[in-house]
């Protein structure tokens, strides 16, 4: 078996870690559910839950993968007391990366494509209907998706041969340094178009009336489902790479770390969106239609939009690859520790088994676009994210929480000596009841709520 690599930087550590949490779903879900519930007012009760739901159950993770040194797939095996059967969970959480990613390489090879496409101009000259048109041809077109998920598979593939230091990590610093730089640049742009004020004024000042109006506990259950998701917690993505890092520092500090810049950029995502929308008049739809019909009309209506759109596509590709990068190194990591094989061999034959399993995905926008899953409207990718996110995330959170703070599991004390190894802000020991009995309620709430919103809504 290959020798097991650390990060090189504390700083590689974090930007990956964030690059894991920031994902397509928060840099375009993000400001259109803050603009559907009041704002700010909603960003401030986002940041809270973000606080006392997201970060313990980040700590929680990466203190299973510092302890045990070790994937998802075998860290319970290493930490669980004799007899237990708490691995049988790290079998679910390695599938639910495989199912991530069964939807998540066509979503990112869309951006892929949307990039190239606003490169070579192809939108220059275009109708608000032609723009429209082009996603709606593209998603009719499975040999068009298939080769740019095979493009992203085989990147990312290709890149985790490599090896953590001189492949994901190397990769993955310039990847999210440069979409911060970029990020930066959009935001300079979009805020300075005229008649962006109106946009700004939408998403950063606070509209508590707006929050009445649509009621108060529909907005926190918003608030609390944002904070959840975002830190894709809950399916050991970020316990592999607790497992790479030393002892130096305590681990709700980086917890708070990784928080913090998922946050920031969800948020400067908003700054780049809002203003540019109001700007020319268009209203900032949510989902696939913002991103690929929304904003190439903004940046088709704006002065040099074809160069602002190109950044902005590299930009979501970066988001997207940054999540790809992340859930196949923990793919690969669990291989090596379950068959003993070399990273490059897991590397190709995962490569493989992704191509083929994305393949359903994509024929559910077309030939098979008869199967509706979730009833009328739906397809396989909605049917595959809610396995993901409404299933294996709460549930896998969950887990998490019991194992770290129930007798029957790894156990409150050895939680609490492992998070708090090293320096930095402690994990505080008054929180046992909090985490033990009031955050798994809330966390079932979620998943609970998830269930009623998506059949009996």
């Amino acid at each position: 078996m290959e020798q097991r690599e650390k990060f090189s930087s504390r700083l590689g550590f974090i930007l990956l870690s964030a690059g894991c949490a920031i994902g397509l779903g928060n840099v375009w879900r993000f400001p259109y559910v803050v603009g559907k519930y009041g704002g700010a007012a909603f960003v401030l009760i986002y940041l809270l839950f973000l606080g006392i739901l997201g970060l313990p159950i980040m700590a929680m993770e990466l203190s299973v993968g510092r302890a045990s040194q070790k994937s998802v797939i075998t860290s319970f095996h290493v930490l669980e007391p004799k007899g237990t059967k708490w691995h049988i969970f790290g079998y679910i959480a390695t599938l639910g990366n495989y199912l991530l990613m069964m939807f998540y390489t066509t979503i990112s090879g869309w951006m892929l494509y949307y990039f190239v496409k606003m490169v070579k101009g192809d939108f220059v000259g275009k109708t608000t209907e032609e723009v429209g048109e082009m996603f709606g041809t593209l998603v009719q077109q499975p040999e068009v998706m298939v080769f740019w998920m095979i493009v992203v598979v085989a990147i990312g593939f290709l890149i985790c041969s490599f090896g953590l230091q001189n492949g994901v990590e190397k990769i993955t610093k310039v990847m999210m340094l440069s979409l911060l730089f970029i990020l930066f640049v959009l935001v300079a742009r979009a805020i300075t178009l005229p008649n962006s004020a109106e946009g700004l004024h939408f998403y950063l000042k606070p509209d508590f009336h707006k929050m009445t109006e649509i009621g108060i506990n529909e907005v926190v259950f918003a608030a609390m489902g944002q904070a959840f998701f975002t830190l894709s917690i809950g399916m050991g993505a970020i316990a592999i790479f607790g497992s790479y890092i030393d002892k130096d520092h305590r681990l709700i500090g980086e917890a708070m770390s990784i928080t913090l810049l998922d946050t920031f950029v969800a948020v400067m995502a908003g700054l780049i969106i809002f203003p540019s929308t109001s700007a020319f008049g268009i209203p900032a739809d949510s989902g696939p239609a913002l991103i690929f019909i929304t904003l190439p009309n903004v940046f088709n209506a704006m002065a040099g939009g074809r160069l602002w759109g190109s950044l902005f596509f590299l930009f979501m590709s970066f988001a997207a690859f940054s999540t790809v990068l992340a859930v196949f190194e923990n793919i690969i990591a669990s291989n090596l520790e379950l068959f003993g094989t070399t990273r490059k061999k897991a590397a190709f034959i995962n490569a493989l088994v992704i191509m083929v399993l994305s393949v359903p995905c994509i024929l559910g926008f077309n030939v098979w676009g008869h199967i509706m899953p979730l009833g009328e409207g739906s397809s396989i990718l909605d049917l595959e994210d809610f396995l993901v996110s409404n299933n294996i995330l709460p549930l896998g959170s969950l887990i998490y929480l019991a194992f770290c703070t129930s007798r029957y599991g790894w156990g409150w004390n050895h939680f609490l000596e492992e998070v708090n190894t090293g320096k930095g802000i402690q994990f505080p020991r008054w929180s046992r009841v909090y985490v033990s009995y009031i955050l798994p309620v809330i966390v079932l709430y979620i998943f609970v709520q998830g269930y009623i919103a998506k059949f009996f809504a």
